[in-house]
């Protein structure tokens, strides 16, 4: 049997594989640290979870309308009029996760070989979403000199005829940074000035630290709006990774044809995550502001722990539960007698000889980095940090 070349030209995702080969381990009683899921760790909160309950008590187990039910997609633009977008329930598709919502527009926004621009590092799903739907990606690198920011001049020196659409994540899956209304400003100015589209990523909008406000790119002006496509959901703010709710934002026509395709995949997302995320949506937030202040108590920890090991230097994270070390002075050392010479090495050995789990930073397109989530509790971290140390003096 011969598998279809779009299907066998897929990486599987690294991130899910490394937290799954921690949990295979932690169910062999192993003490693993894990670092490495994009997951919080708290529960999802209770007027939620009741919310579901009601709704299966109540038999709202059967279809719903494609795009999901009218009432949460009038919450939702409901919690985007705040960001400062004007949206119809018409304009939003709620589907199976955010994923979901990307894959969708990737799908019906892309023709063969049209090209996209990607900012590494990016998060891991975007490079083989964009070959899955017959787009190149094309990878404009950034570091930490730069904050790990796309600059004009970097877009502008990566477009070709062919560059149709741009993927911007602020705050930003793996690095956590956040783009300023003003960068955001002048990137717009180069889209509009080429014609292309954007997906913005905004997943992570809720979680902003140090005084740090969001702000979407679609809410600098009607012109750029009309070539955003805004993702967004209720995994990270709410604690729901398990829901599988997210949704997208777009002008009417590119809506229209993600629902058509959702359709004819999974049609509606789940009934009662549905109704669980309007409770979340329309609720008290008072659970997220917990924790997100949480969150900023962690990010202080590591990003404090990171910075006191010898030959690791680390950016603070404005946003997100990530911090992304550079570890390029550690490279070229020995572990005993195994030879460093990339973060996928150091990844194998931080899991196999200390127990700790972390994403190297080549999944994300940029080496020599690892990424750490920071969505685990403090007593997680100190050891962490302490196994970390120990990795770190063994090197010769």
């Amino acid at each position: 049997m011969e598998i279809a070349r779009r299907a066998a030209g897929i990486s599987p995702s690294p991130t899910l594989a490394i937290d799954a080969q921690a949990k295979a381990m932690k169910a062999k009683g192993i003490q693993v640290i894990n670092f490495s899921a994009g997951e919080p760790d708290f529960d999802t909160p209770e007027h939620i979870k009741e919310a579901a309950v009601a709704a299966l008590k109540a038999g709202f187990t059967r279809y719903t309308p494609v795009a999901g039910i009218p009432e949460l997609r009038q919450a939702v633009c409901d919690c985007l009029k705040a960001r400062g977008l004007s949206y119809e329930p018409a304009d939003i598709v709620v589907s199976c996760g955010a994923k979901h919502s990307l894959y969708n527009a990737m799908q019906v926004l892309l023709n063969e070989g049209d090209e996209v621009i990607l900012c590494a590092p990016y998060w891991v799903s975007y490079y083989e979403q964009v070959k899955l739907a017959g787009g190149v990606p094309v990878v404009v690198n950034t570091d930490a000199a730069t904050d790990f920011k796309l600059t004009p001049d970097a877009l502008k020196a990566a477009l070709t005829p062919r560059t149709k659409l741009l993927i911007l994540n602020s705050p930003c899956n793996p690095t956590g940074v956040v783009y300023s209304r003003s960068e955001l400003e002048a990137l717009a100015e180069v889209i509009l000035a080429h014609d292309l589209m954007v997906i913005s990523d905004e997943i992570y909008a809720a979680l902003l630290y140090d005084g740090l406000n969001h702000t979407s790119i679609a809410s600098l002006g009607p012109e750029i709006k009309e070539r955003t496509i805004v993702i967004d959901g209720v995994s990270k703010t709410y604690a729901m990774t398990g829901w599988r709710i997210g949704y997208a934002a777009a002008p009417r026509a590119i809506a229209t044809a993600m629902t058509d395709l959702q359709s004819h995949s999974t049609s509606n997302p789940t009934s009662i995550a549905q109704k669980a995320a309007l409770a979340a949506l329309t609720g008290s937030q008072e659970p997220v502001a917990a924790m997100r202040n949480e969150f900023a108590r962690r990010r202080d920890r590591i990003l404090t722990g990171l910075r006191e090991l010898p030959g690791v230097e680390c950016n603070q994270p404005g946003g997100a539960f990530y911090v992304f070390p550079f570890i390029g002075k550690l490279l070229g050392r020995r572990f005993r007698d195994r030879v460093l010479n990339n973060s996928t090495d150091v990844a194998a050995v931080l899991l196999q000889e200390y127990q700790v789990a972390v994403v190297p930073g080549v999944a994300f397109g940029t080496d020599p980095y690892l990424r750490l989530s920071y969505a685990t509790s403090m007593e997680q971290i100190e050891a962490g940090l302490e196994r970390l140390a120990a990795f770190v003096r063994e090197l010769q």
